[in-house]
């Protein structure tokens, strides 16, 4: 059976899309830590990131610096931050979590409330800034 993540790059399931290419795609997550904090996947369904073919992990790695860029160029963050634990969804995934300032909460259980509307506009300020 599909994961979540497979089901949204099909289009079977809406998503707030930050970019894409034939192998990799990015999101906003829907439970965020931060506003602008986005997943990168694999399209390639594999659930734990360290069994990802050395070649399709670096691309990953790549695909989610450019995602992370555009996201450092559309806020005003102090960086984009890198989460990769990999428990909620058995999909390999990477969370760019943009900070904001140096006492910034960015643990995963840190969630904060983004309305839909903002979700939608970080969507579009963000995916026009990435260069993927």
């Amino acid at each position: 059976m599909a994961t979540i993540f497979t089901k949204i790059v099909r289009g079977e399931i809406p998503s707030y899309k930050i970019a894409e290419n034939d192998t990799h795609f990015a999101f906003l997550d829907i439970n965020p830590i931060a506003e602008g904090h986005t997943l990168v996947i694999p399209k390639k369904e594999i659930d734990y990131v360290f069994d990802l073919p050395d070649e399709l992990l670096g691309e990953t790695l790549v695909f989610a610096k450019k995602v992370a860029h555009g996201i450092d160029k559309a806020l005003d963050t102090i960086r984009t931050g890198i989460i990769v634990e990999g428990l909620e969804v058995p999909h390999a995934h990477i969370h760019l979590v943009p900070i904001y300032s140096v006492s910034q909460n960015v643990s995963l259980r840190n969630k904060v409330d983004v309305t839909e509307d903002r979700m939608k506009e970080l969507a579009e300020i963000i995916s026009a800034e990435v260069k993927v």
